[in-house]
């Protein structure tokens, strides 16, 4: 299925590629900005809806679910009509949508907009990282794929500098209204960016590609990649969706007790540290492979969410391990861009890496409920703690699925 080829630099990579990996970088933080407005949304919608932890961290796995079905649904659109126009649709999905849960006015109303805006949200990880994958060098498709994730970081940082400046004065509905900006992204993809010429080339005689990743050779893989990403995610969202309402929430519950516009100083910096983690992951998967520097990044994490999560109200040690959580707590998701895409064939490559990661994102979606119903009884802190065990079976499951660095794609 593959070959290798020897280094080049970067020199070597085209305006056009550039211009592929920025579109998916700026869906991919853009999608970020819109799934963390409802992590620092959370202290205000729960007052509002007389939410309880648990009723809360429910509502983001409703989201999680559904972008699950659209990651799934847009993996397959994508191998049918083409990764630059599945990408452009799912962009404008979670971007209205987005400013359509401004409007929620009763707590089904709210289900309903975080549901629809999850179709959108899963659709754009199917879509922009196969597009990325079959667009740059195999010798830099690590680094490419690691530039991409970054995107989440900037994401974030954004997130929450939006929320520290809008939510005290305006409220969380403005703060929705404003998930409606991406739309103009989806217009400028759709004008610039060419679908990748090996999808061009593909066969595309399979109509059931959803079928096809289910038979030999590629079950077995299709079902350890699958339950990687269960255990990766479910414990990426049992930390991440919780952190903010960690750091905000008052001592006596579990928390580090700052404030949402205070934390906001102390979450930048742990942002920072993912970015670089997303970046450094990619340079390094193309240098040492794939396996290797995973379970680095992800020993790493088991080791120091534990510990984060037991240091409440000590600002100075939060402020100095927050980059570090950030680093390994968020790099290790550039593995899967460049990974899944060398394990399966153009024809169904992003069905499966749709499915593969999807799947995993719809099991993961029990992670905020479970974290929230046992900060509901330990605090949030200690609830945090859980989400080791899922780092290290992530640890154990790679190794049963092949080296991959450096795959020319077919």
């Amino acid at each position: 299925m593959s070959a290798l080829r020897p280094p080049a630099g970067l020199a070597s990579v085209s305006a056009a590629q550039w211009r592929t990996l920025a579109a998916a970088m700026l869906g991919w933080m853009l999608d970020a900005m819109d799934v963390m407005f409802y992590a620092f949304a959370l202290t205000a919608i729960r007052a509002e809806f007389s939410l309880s932890a648990a009723a809360a961290g429910g509502l983001a796995s409703v989201t999680l679910l559904t972008s699950a079905v659209g990651g799934v649904a847009f993996g397959v659109l994508a191998d049918r009509i083409g990764r630059a126009r599945a990408l452009v649709w799912s962009i404008l999905l979670y971007s209205v949508f987005t400013a359509l849960t401004a409007t929620a006015h009763s707590l089904a109303e709210l289900v309903l907009w975080r549901s629809l805006v999850g179709i959108g949200l899963g659709g754009e990880w199917a879509a922009g990282s196969v597009l990325v994958s079959e667009s740059w060098p195999a010798e830099h498709r690590g680094k490419a794929i690691g530039l991409m994730q970054s995107g989440w970081a900037i994401g974030y940082i954004v997130a929450a500098l939006l929320a520290s400046a809008i939510l005290p004065t305006h409220g969380w509905r403005v703060l929705f209204a404003i998930g409606v900006a991406p739309a103009l992204l989806a217009w400028w993809v759709r004008r610039t960016v060419p679908e990748p010429q090996l999808w061009q080339r593909a066969a595309r005689g399979d109509r059931l590609p959803l079928a096809a990743i289910f038979r030999p050779p590629l079950l077995r893989r299709v079902v350890v990649a699958t339950s990687l990403t269960s255990c990766l995610l479910f414990a990426y969202w049992g930390v991440f969706t919780w952190v903010p309402a960690y750091l905000a929430s008052p001592v006596a519950a579990g928390g580090a007790g700052m404030g949402v516009v205070r934390s906001v100083g102390w979450i930048v910096p742990m942002q920072v540290g993912a970015f670089l983690g997303y970046v450094l992951f990619g340079v390094l998967a193309d240098r040492f492979g794939r396996r290797p520097v995973f379970l680095t990044f992800v020993g790493g994490a088991a080791l120091l969410v534990p510990v984060y999560g037991q240091l409440g109200a000590r600002p100075a040690a939060l402020m100095a391990m927050g980059p570090l959580i950030g680093f390994f707590g968020h790099g290790y998701f550039s593995l899967f861009g460049a990974m899944l895409a060398e394990l399966f064939p153009s024809s169904v490559r992003a069905t499966a890496q749709g499915f593969c990661y999807n799947f995993g994102r719809a099991a993961s979606a029990l992670a905020p409920f479970v974290i929230g119903a046992l900060a509901d009884r330990h605090g949030i802190g200690s609830a945090l703690a859980l989400t080791s065990a899922f780092f290290v079976a992530a640890g154990f499951l790679i190794m049963f699925l092949p080296e991959t660095r450096g795959e020319v794609l077919q």
